[in-house]
């Protein structure tokens, strides 16, 4: 199953069949200081810059979250939209629990947007998702349910399923639906991972639809994050997972190698080019932070 977004220009398909996504997560103010400060002072070269080391690094996808308690999201999502649009030319993703702010965020993005996200619980069925199809969006369905995140992937399973099926009713194809099987931290729950892998298996082979991680959870409050992210990710790709909201800079070697084992890198093309671009930016921010 191809899952299309586009800009005015270019298009990105997500499918199984296709190499992994990514989905740059930096165009984020939870947890990232420097980039809360910039956008209370309006600092809009700053989010330029994200944007572009995001794409350079190897995202196909830009995630835009402007969640801050001193902004007022609502006028500040379209600007950052803006910003970002005039830098680099791919799809945008949407991110806000507030339907008038993921409006604001789609009005000004071209083409077929992503929206992150809904869930299972009516009140956000019932509010974004007539949303998404007046805008021919697609949208990132999480695995939540009335009684909140479901402890099994059977659980989980049913969520997509109520999402999926709420969906269709409206007239959204499967196809424009990512479901994100929720990836809860292994610090907390040491069977957290392997129910989310579990979910991920069920949903593939129940609803064949597109399937979305944020993938970093895994490892919060845990030291060397990165190699249980790595870990985790390379896991998840194997089980069927097709994007995720991510650090192309930190996990784009991870994704490229994992592609190339998987045998979506003919005559490992792309993990080529990816190596020899990413060995000349290392080389000119190493220069840059002299």
């Amino acid at each position: 199953m191809n899952t299309i977004l586009k800009t005015d220009k270019k298009e990105v398909v997500i499918s199984i069949d296709k190499p992994f996504v990514i989905i740059g997560e930096k165009l984020n103010p939870t947890g990232f200081k420097k980039l809360g400060q910039a956008l209370v002072d309006q600092d809009m070269e700053f989010v330029k810059k994200l944007a572009r080391r995001q794409v350079d690094w190897g995202a196909e996808v830009l995630d835009i979250n402007v969640g801050h308690p001193q902004v007022e999201e609502i006028r500040m999502m379209p600007r950052v939209v803006e910003a970002v649009r005039s830098v680099v030319d791919v799809p945008l993703c949407i991110d806000s629990n507030d339907p008038g702010i993921l409006e604001a965020g789609l009005k000004a993005a071209p083409g077929k947007p992503l929206v992150n996200s809904v869930n299972g619980e009516e009140k956000q069925l019932a509010s974004v998702l007539p949303i998404v199809k007046d805008r021919g969006a697609v949208v990132i369905g999480l695995t939540i349910g009335e009684e909140g995140i479901p402890k099994t992937a059977e659980e989980r399973l049913k969520a997509a399923g109520a999402i999926i099926e709420r969906a269709a009713k409206m007239g959204i194809p499967a196809e424009d639906i990512i479901i994100d099987p929720l990836v809860m931290t292994v610090g907390h729950d040491s069977g957290a991972a392997l129910v989310t892998l579990k979910t991920i298996e069920l949903v593939r082979r129940e609803y064949g639809v597109n399937i979305n991680l944020g993938a970093s959870n895994v490892s919060f409050g845990l030291p060397d994050r990165h190699s249980v992210n790595s870990a985790f990710l390379t896991l998840a790709m194997q089980m069927g997972a097709t994007c995720s909201i991510t650090d192309p800079v930190k996990l784009g070697s991870v994704v490229r190698s994992t592609d190339l084992l998987l045998g979506k890198d003919i005559n490992s093309m792309r993990f080529l080019k990816y190596f020899r671009t990413t060995e000349k930016l290392r080389e000119l921010e190493a220069a840059e932070a002299k």
